[in-house]
């Protein structure tokens, strides 16, 4: 019974690490594998597909400050995600997300729907996770009472504190949760900006120059102001 359980605990992990590996991939199928947690949408303003395809090297690839983005022009989608090292400064979560960007073009923009996605693995155990938690709170208090539980003071006392932890541990998985996809949502949100920057600084640098000041002195051998013409005259 050990080795069959030492063997279930193997296997199990190997399952969630070959999940993650193959989550974190951008190939063409993988880009689409993960469970979908959330969508933006978003209007690239000034954009082609061609010009947005001469951003990308040969294989479609940019890497971004924070992340990387690889573009499909055959499919019209951008996989982005944030970058994923083994030994980093940062935090790392259980629930790591990644973007697929479908494009959708016009005469006047590029329509850019990002679908977010977490691997399969995380969202079956965060699911399994609660599941057995609230189901194991039901049956603890359908056989307390059976039992004669709440039938005394003592016991009502006793059965409502267990309840109330039961209850705050529940509130504190959330409360990861919700926290951790937080964090992960914000690294992906600064990655897609990154590619959107990247992209609407090559289509229309113009937008993004600094202001020109028209109000400085003209230098020396510059072509004079007509006022100082009309003095020389």
């Amino acid at each position: 019974m050990v080795l069959a359980g030492l063997f279930a605990g193997i296997l199990f992990l190997g399952l969630i690490f070959g999940d993650w590996l193959y989550f974190v991939r951008l190939t063409p199928d993988a880009v689409r594998y993960g469970c979908n947690v959330a969508r933006t949408r978003d209007r690239w303003a000034s954009t082609t597909l061609p010009s947005l395809r001469d951003r990308f090297d040969a294989d479609g690839a940019l890497m971004l400050p924070h992340g990387v983005a690889r573009f499909y022009p055959e499919l019209s989608q951008i996989a982005i995600r944030p970058k994923y090292r083994l030994f980093a400064i940062g935090f790392r979560t259980a629930w790591p997300v990644k973007g697929l960007i479908y494009l959708s073009a016009d005469d006047q923009a590029i329509g850019a729907l990002c679908i977010k996605r977490i691997p399969w693995s995380s969202a079956l155990i965060t699911l399994l996770w609660f599941a057995v938690v609230l189901i194991g709170l039901v049956m603890f208090v359908v056989a307390y009472a059976q039992d004669g539980g709440f039938a005394s003071l003592q016991g009502l006392i006793l059965g409502i504190g267990l309840v109330a932890g039961a209850l705050a541990v529940m509130a504190i998985g959330v409360v990861t949760v919700v926290i951790s996809y937080r964090l992960e949502n914000s690294r992906l949100t600064k990655v897609y900006e990154e590619l959107r920057e990247a992209v609407l600084n090559e289509t229309d640098p113009s937008t993004h120059l600094p202001p020109q000041d028209t109000t400085a002195d003209t230098p020396e051998g510059s072509v004079p102001h007509d006022g100082q013409n009309n003095r020389r005259k």
